[in-house]
């Protein structure tokens, strides 16, 4: 390489090479720099020296991060500090700030920011530059907007103004999760008729154009315009579609979720069928590990980053993911995220899972950290399957293990079924205090302390159901039955632990390996075997 870069490397391309004492590094850009400094990072995490090296890399995708765009919560100051910062650890280039439940965001979109707020913003958008991060601002006003009304929009550039003056040159205006079928204002009936869902594409179309135009192109190094429609989880023709097709700018970058609000699976058949609905290539919103839904209720989503087809960069314009409440427990899928939406063709799932693990165990880790991590991620494995099959099982690791004790047992081999399982169940049992003494990311056990509370609890219930077992094959039924009252006893207190108020919703009850390790202990004293006679 000798510090010269490939004269065909894309944007946020770079080279590197190192030699003996030697390391050049050189990108297509700035952020191509950056990026081989990330790389070069990577390799010498944990290595007291490299071999001979020659890496020459760049993103398939232009755009790939992360949209706050959860309800509940929001993230805290610091945690937005953090992930920008992690951001450019695995060179995602995009943050979308959109919560749902700040009120600045949505319901008081005309009223500018506190002052203190909006020194936060103007704090996040310095630590985003800093990280080739770029910050783009989202402002929702549908859910009040009178589209006709010329103070509307001098109130929408005024906010969107006193965002650019903070150094934003990324925009938003998203109409998601609002109704079409009825004005916000008498007025709007007289511009574009009865509300229908052709009256509000045109609506909307007119707005976002005067916003790209009148706003954005007014003003220097502004990036293209981005908006979620209304309709934004399907590939449906409708008039509604049609109408935002024919008549929006066409720099304006549409979000689409997929197939669904929270997709199965996102195909390149799929992208490409959007792309023609939308008339452009789509910007995807991947609603995961986002978990403020009834289906997640409880659960942390752990589980790779998965079911997302190799290839759809050719039809993508960027993909950003919708994290969970807990920001740093939402580094898993992101980790993932970002690797895909840097090169989908060369991703592995089950290897960016395990290096997201050793990422959060901190420098140098080691298997006696990373594999209880492995096993909590297990624990928390919701995830989205193909076709309409339900969705995954938490903890299929796990199921697979106690599936292959369970053929064990009834083959009449109880006593190396159990052997082969109490490995299992001495992980679970210990990997909360491992997890909490061994994870440099402290964020990370700080937003997992009730799941890591009912892990340790549900651990112990397992072994003492295999001690149970064990004594019941010795004749000891009294041991037996005390152990298996006591893995009951174990197993209720981990039922009762809840998820911290204001994470999720709705608030509930923390669930571990559901549907799974429950199942099996409740199961377990019903178990046959050789008896005391």
């Amino acid at each position: 390489a000798g510090g010269r870069v490939p004269a065909d490397l894309p944007a946020e391309g770079y080279a590197l090479a190192a030699r003996g004492r030697a390391v050049a590094l050189a990108g297509a850009d700035a952020d191509g720099t950056y990026y081989a400094a990330q790389t070069l990072r990577q390799l010498v995490t944990g290595a007291k020296r490299i071999a001979s090296v020659a890496v020459v890399d760049h993103p398939l995708m232009p755009l790939r991060g992360v949209i706050e765009g959860f309800y509940g919560s929001p993230w805290t100051h610091a945690e937005r500090m953090d992930q920008l910062a992690f951001y450019g650890d695995v060179k995602m280039n995009t943050y979308v700030y959109a919560p749902k439940d700040d009120p600045y965001h949505r319901e008081k979109w005309r009223e500018p920011y506190p002052a203190d707020k909006l020194a936060q913003l103007g704090e996040l958008v310095r630590q985003a530059i800093g990280h080739h991060v770029r910050f783009t601002f989202a402002l929702s006003p549908g859910n009040s907007l009178c589209y006709s009304d010329p103070a509307e929009f001098t109130a929408l550039q005024a906010k969107l103004g006193a965002l650019y003056d903070l150094g934003v040159r990324s925009f938003s205006v998203p109409l998601d999760d609002i109704s079409y079928t009825r004005w916000n204002c008498a007025a709007d009936r007289a511009a574009y008729g009865e509300p229908s869902q052709r009256a509000a594409g045109e609506a909307q179309a007119d707005l976002l154009n005067r916003v790209q135009k009148e706003f954005l192109d007014a003003r220097e190094g502004t990036a293209p315009l981005q908006t979620v429609p209304t309709e934004y989880g399907d590939v449906t023709e409708t008039a509604y579609k049609k109408a935002l097709r024919d008549r929006l700018d066409p720099r304006v970058e549409v979000m689409w979720t997929g197939t669904d609000v929270v997709p199965p699976r996102i195909t390149v058949a799929d992208a490409t069928r959007a792309a023609a609905v939308w008339g452009r290539k789509v910007f995807v919103w991947d609603n995961y590990p986002v978990n403020d839904y009834g289906q997640a209720e409880g659960r942390l989503l752990l589980a790779p980053y998965d079911a997302r087809e190799p290839g759809l960069h050719q039809q993508l314009s960027g993909l950003v993911l919708n994290p969970m409440n807990q920001a740093a427990a939402s580094k898993v899928a992101l980790f993932g995220g970002a690797d895909f939406a840097w090169n989908d063709t060369a991703y592995n799932p089950d290897r960016t899972w395990r290096t997201a693990a050793a990422y959060l165990a901190g420098d140098d880790p080691g298997p006696a950290t990373v594999s209880p991590l492995l096993a909590f991620f297990d624990t928390q494995h919701l995830a989205p399957t193909f076709g309409d099959e339900p969705w995954q099982p938490q903890a299929p690791e796990l199921a697979a293990r106690l599936a292959r004790f369970r053929t064990d047992w009834d083959a009449g081999r109880q006593r190396a079924a159990l052997n082969a399982l109490r490995p299992s169940a001495a992980l679970l049992a210990t990997a909360s205090a491992t997890i909490r003494a061994g994870v440099a990311d402290r964020g990370f056990v700080a937003d997992t302390a009730p799941w890591l509370d009912a892990l340790a609890l549900w651990g112990r219930a397992f072994e003492r159901t295999l001690d149970a077992l064990g004594a019941r094959l010795d004749g000891d039924t009294a041991q037996a039955k005390r152990w298996f009252a006591e893995s009951s006893s174990l197993a209720a207190q981990a039922g009762r632990i809840r998820t911290i108020p204001g994470e999720t919703r709705p608030e509930g009850p923390v669930r571990v390996a559901d549907g799974v390790l429950d199942t099996f202990l409740t199961a377990a004293p019903g178990l046959g075997g050789r008896l005391a006679r």
